[in-house]
């Protein structure tokens, strides 16, 4: 329900709040922040509590599970209990790759969907198990410090007592009475007044305060096979839904070493497939075939456009569940492949076919590092805002609908079935350099992402950018027709320039679209971290 701070008017649409222009005209120039510990994530609220954590003896991973488990109370249109999660830790002498996503229900089979010409968009045909809880007990206990329940304490406290709500996360949560006219349960819980929280307003979230209890007290148990696996299993049994109490017993999240690419004397590592950022490795290895010549002209974003385009194809045609992977991560990443893939670009634009998957942009990430040399690199998402429209009554649970993510083209190895992960946009980036831990970073934003991971390694390590400074510049974006799209700030001959190279360019003023960076740096004593203002989040630290 939502409740106020007993300050005037700030509750009703007609209060001051709504006189509030929440919109931000200018550039940033937020500087860069240097400490020894550290935590960024897209909501400040989040970033505390993992301040909170490390402050409290906690380590770089409790840190990093405690802003996660703040961000699903603070930040529900992006992510939240019924989400999936993916993580790369850096122990201080080695990367571990955590992929948190749940398969579909055992029960799918490609026919309840052949009839379509994509996947739907909202209720239980595109839920799968949720992989977030998992993630954190697992990351929790291999690498944690602190007790799991001293990780909740942020969140619960939020979620009974309110919370102000941000003014990106406001503008999100306008939609959800249109959206999700159809689910009840769904307004019930994040709409109670009949209408969406303003930003400042104070929402309280009281029916989850004993489900993170309880995934609390029972290390994740209750979620998957005690009381509050039964509810929502009682729910799907009710409301037509496929997830079972078999599905959420076998969930397990799959420990992985990421792939790692090299590019000059650094390696970019990501999590294999089913995530998309072996693209960004793709991209990253055709355009070492090139010579740079600045960060902001057109050659280099010419060059940068068209390693992604093959590299996003290679993605929509290739990606899938491991199993059911036909080409291996090492074979797209051959060298005589990129070099006959890079041998392909030249000064004009390639035309390339359009993809075949849908895109989202409404992603948390966060990052972490503490003194010890610990790092993070932490992904959370319900994939499409507030995800399936399904939540499980009394409980604040609101399941991802990432299943959209699959494909309903016969024999492509995407293609929706039962017992599978879908293709997934969200992953953390992690750079490693001379054997050690170099940076911790991701860029929110579905589509986005492996372009911003592409966009981010150029800008710091070919041109020795700060990392605020490479977070601030305009970006450009790749649409998944393969238009270019670039943002409001790019030199207006910069875009001629590309358009006369055959590019199909527009300029857009919408910093959701370019998503939303945070990367933690070592400088070896050290850290430099940058947040992004296209999000209200922050980077902080001690």
């Amino acid at each position: 329900m939502s409740a106020t701070s007993g300050k005037p008017p700030s509750t009703s649409n007609g209060g001051s709040l709504s006189r509030i222009n929440w919109r931000l005209p200018y550039a940033s120039r937020r500087s860069p922040i240097v400490a020894s510990n550290i935590v960024a994530s897209s909501q400040p609220l989040a970033v505390q509590a993992g301040i909170k954590i490390l402050q409290s003896g906690g380590n770089a991973v409790d840190a990093a599970i405690a802003t996660a488990i703040t961000l699903t109370v603070v930040e529900p249109n992006n992510n939240g209990l019924g989400s999936d999660a993916f993580a790369i830790v850096w122990d201080g002498q080695k990367a571990w790759g955590l992929n948190g996503s749940g398969k579909s229900p055992a029960a799918w089979n490609f026919d309840q969907y052949a009839h379509l010409q994509e996947m739907p968009e909202l209720g239980w045909d595109v839920v799968t198990t949720p992989g977030a809880v998992s993630t954190w007990v697992a990351l929790s206990q291999r690498f944690g410090k602190l007790p799991f329940r001293k990780l909740f304490d942020s969140a619960i406290g939020y979620a009974k007592n309110g919370f102000p709500v941000g003014p990106i996360t406001a503008s999100s949560w306008q939609s959800c009475p249109e959206r999700f006219v159809q689910f009840p349960d769904f307004l019930s819980h994040f709409c109670p007044a009949g209408h969406a929280p303003l930003a400042g307003e104070i929402f309280v979230r009281t029916e989850m305060v004993a489900t993170l209890e309880q995934i609390a007290d029972s290390n994740g148990e209750s979620f998957y096979r005690g009381e509050l696996a039964d509810k929502i299993v009682r729910h799907a049994k009710s409301t037509g839904g496929w997830l079972t109490a078999e599905d959420l017993d076998q969930h397990i999240p799959l420990w992985t070493l990421p792939v790692s690419q090299t590019y000059g004397d650094i390696q970019l590592l990501e999590i294999p497939p089913n995530g998309q950022g072996l693209a960004a490795q793709i991209g990253l290895a055709l355009l070492a075939h090139f010579e740079l010549k600045g960060p902001d002209c057109a050659e280099t974003i010419h060059l940068q456009v068209e390693c992604m385009k093959i590299a996003i194809r290679a993605a929509f045609d290739h990606f899938a569940d491991p199993d059911a992977m036909r080409v291996d991560p090492e074979e797209l990443l051959g060298r005589e492949v990129i070099k006959r893939a890079a041998a392909k670009i030249g000064h004009k634009a390639l035309a390339t076919p359009p993809a075949l998957l849908p895109g989202s942009a409404d992603t948390v990430y966060l990052t972490t590092a503490d003194a010890d040399g610990m790092m993070v690199s932490f992904i959370q998402s319900n994939y499409q805002g507030f995800g399936s429209g399904i939540v499980i009554p009394e409980t604040g649970i609101s399941l991802q609908n990432r299943g959209r993510g699959f494909s309903v083209i016969p024999g492509h190895p995407n293609v929706v079935g039962g017992n599978k992960r879908p293709f997934h946009t969200i992953i953390p980036g992690f750079v490693s350099e001379n054997g050690k831990g170099r940076m911790s970073f991701g860029v929110m934003g579905g589509h986005m992402q492996h372009q911003g991971h592409l966009q981010m390694v150029s800008r710091i390590f070919d041109f020795e950018q700060n990392p605020q400074a490479a977070i601030d510049a305009p970006r450009w974006y790749l649409d998944t027709d393969y238009s270019l799209i670039l943002e409001a700030g790019i030199d207006t001959g910069l875009a001629n320039e590309l358009a006369g190279r055959g590019h199909r360019v527009t300029i857009v003023d919408e910093p959701s679209l370019f998503g939303g960076a945070q990367i933690i740096f070592n400088l070896g004593d050290t850290y430099c971290a940058a947040s992004d203002p296209r999000k209200e989040g922050q980077a902080a630290g001690f």
